[in-house]
């Protein structure tokens, strides 16, 4: 990964969080700050709102001041189901990007050198473990987003394997909160949509599982993919 773009990426993502705490007037970022909030931002920011929602998103990851779950409920309240699960998504991994980029280009070489081959040994040094990993903890909402982030820019999966687990993992829970969102002010919540959240979990996380199967086969290296 080429540092100097790493670095420029960074800066213009740190760039855009402060202009957009500018734009929405310097709010008191850790004081009281719900759903209802999030969404007077959104709708007050007009076209612009989707980017509003997106740097929210990625700033509640890579920062950690603002909780993500408001955030994502007010796209949905103001987007729909859809749209807001969209700008939810997208900005979840911009975040989700950034805090590997930054965990890769300031801490990785920093491991190695004190821990050597020890960073990795085991499973540690699995592709596939790595990948399912990333997954499974996109899929549990008490497993902190921004550390499971972090913490794989330390390890040796690869950018574009984070990149897809991050997505796969993300899409079920993004999309109920923007459906939460969305029926806070319409008609209440539908079971059917609950079992939809369920399912589209299994179809993302399918090829995934697949992949790590396939790749257990005889003649696979640990460092597969």
């Amino acid at each position: 990964m080429n540092k100097s773009r790493v670095a420029a990426l960074v800066l213009v993502v740190l760039a855009g969080a402060a202009g957009l705490w500018l734009y929405l007037g310097r709010p008191d970022l850790g004081a009281g700050l719900d759903s209802g909030a999030f969404e007077e931002w959104v709708t007050s920011a007009g076209a612009l709102g989707p980017v509003v929602v997106v740097g929210l998103m990625a700033l509640a990851v890579v920062a950690s001041p603002l909780p993500s779950a408001p955030v994502a409920m007010a796209a949905g309240a103001a987007y729909g189901h859809a749209w807001g699960t969209l700008w939810v998504i997208l900005g979840a991994e911009a975040g989700a990007l950034v805090a590997f980029a930054l965990a890769r280009m300031l801490g990785r070489d920093a491991m190695r050198r004190w821990f050597g081959d020890k960073v990795e040994q085991g499973f540690l040094g699995s592709q596939n473990a790595l990948t399912l990993m990333v997954f499974a903890s996109r899929l549990m909402p008490f497993v902190s987003f921004d550390l499971v982030s972090y913490a794989a820019g330390l390890s040796v999966i690869r950018f574009w394997r984070f990149a897809l687990a991050t997505l796969a993992g993300i899409a079920p829970a993004s999309l109920l909160l923007a459906h939460l969102g969305a029926q806070a002010v319409t008609d209440g919540l539908d079971p059917v949509d609950w079992a939809l959240a369920v399912g589209l979990g299994a179809v993302t996380g399918a090829p995934l599982v697949w992949a790590a199967l396939r790749g257990r086969g005889p003649g696979r290296g640990s460092r597969d993919g």
